[in-house]
């Protein structure tokens, strides 16, 4: 357990300075996506099948990231907030759209993960720093590679 403790803090340790940006009406909230912002959050583990190979992930609940912005609340979600959606992109530029309620484990209950390991090890640069994965999507089209911004607003 020493040992996996040891390497889980090496590897958030070495993550790049990735931003995520929680905006509203009001204001906009910057958060940094580093070792400081993943390491007091539990953890979570996503497994899938993206593009024929099986992956065994962890990483925290974006959810629980999202909340710890004060980008979404931590009580079920009401009125306005249910317009609010989270764009996740991938250092090619590459996006994807959920709402918040589906986030909410009082209604959508979509298990997202933004994951820093795979197998036990760091992502390599093809997936990582950091990458999102969505099990139970149909097809891993919003399993974004390379995440490098976060954004909530309201459309």
């Amino acid at each position: 357990m020493k040992a996996f403790a040891v390497l889980l803090l090496a590897a958030l340790s070495a993550l790049p300075a990735v931003s995520a940006f929680a905006a509203s009406d009001d204001a906009a909230i910057s958060v940094p996506l580093d070792a400081a912002a993943l390491r007091d959050l539990p953890r979570q583990r996503a497994q899938m099948d993206v593009h024929g190979q099986a992956l065994d992930c962890s990483g925290v609940a974006l959810a629980a990231l999202l909340q710890k912005a004060q980008a979404m609340p931590a009580t079920p979600l009401r009125g306005p907030q249910l317009a609010r959606v989270v764009e996740v992109q991938a250092a090619d530029g590459y996006r994807v759209v959920f709402s918040l309620g589906e986030l909410d484990a009082t209604l959508g209950k979509a298990q997202v993960v933004l994951a820093d390991q795979c197998a036990g090890k760091p992502l390599d640069a093809h997936d990582g720093p950091l990458r999102l994965l969505v099990p139970g999507d149909g097809r891993p089209a919003r399993s974004v590679r390379q995440v490098n911004r976060i954004t909530v607003r309201t459309p």
